[in-house]
């Protein structure tokens, strides 16, 4: 069944999915800010994003809550497009045809390229990583935990941290400068008819019912 809109691009994200993606970057920005800002001294002047250290303490593990909670509802609507499929394999072997822009000898594939539905993943691992040791951390409001256990959680909060952050900005470079086109997909919902089948032609006919545009 065709679902291309009038103005004759393809829907990729609801404004549901729009919504719930945004809170989770504005809150990933927050807490990185305020994460680095404890982390280093160097950094603490990004404490004022949130009113100031007292304040980056109180918000930071409730802002965390918050991330998490939109993230869940991320992962649960897209587990099953970031299955890795045997296309997905074959297509991470001709990284050097991604990188040269040589498309053609690419396998076909759905909504997600394996890059992306590896950083779904990884982010899926890093959140229950941060969540977990979050609340440890947090332990003046939840639970006196033995010294050992926050530090080894404190350790496990900043490695998780690290992976997170620099899985975003690979996310975020990729989706405005390597594949032009992506950022309208979360700002307008939609795609072109060229972009969708240039970078994911099973998703595209999928979601057309095969439209020849």
């Amino acid at each position: 069944m065709s679902i291309v809109m009038k103005s004759g691009e393809v829907p990729r994200y609801n404004a549901s999915e729009r919504v719930t993606h945004w809170v989770v970057a504005i809150t990933f920005v927050l807490l990185a800010a305020s994460g680095l800002a404890f982390f280093h001294p160097a950094f603490w002047f990004l404490t004022s994003l949130l009113g100031g250290g007292v304040w980056s303490r109180i918000l930071h593990p409730i802002i965390g809550l918050v991330m998490f909670a939109f993230f869940a509802l991320m992962a649960v609507r897209y587990w099953k497009d970031n299955v890795i499929k045997s296309y997905d394999r074959e297509w991470s072997k001709r990284l050097s045809d991604v990188i040269n822009n040589r498309d053609n000898n690419l396998p076909e594939i759905d909504k997600y390229n394996i890059g992306q539905k590896q950083l779904f993943w990884t982010m899926i691992i890093t959140m229950v990583l941060l969540l977990v040791s979050g609340l440890v951390l947090w332990r003046d409001m939840v639970f006196a935990f033995p010294v050992t256990v926050v530090r080894i959680s404190a350790v496990v909060h900043a490695l998780a941290s690290f992976v997170l952050i620099l899985g975003i900005v690979v996310h975020i470079y990729s989706a405005i400068f390597w594949v032009k086109g992506s950022m309208r997909a979360m700002t307008r919902g939609t795609v072109t008819h060229a972009w969708a089948k240039h970078h994911h032609p099973l998703w595209y006919r999928r979601v057309t019912g095969g439209a020849k545009k």
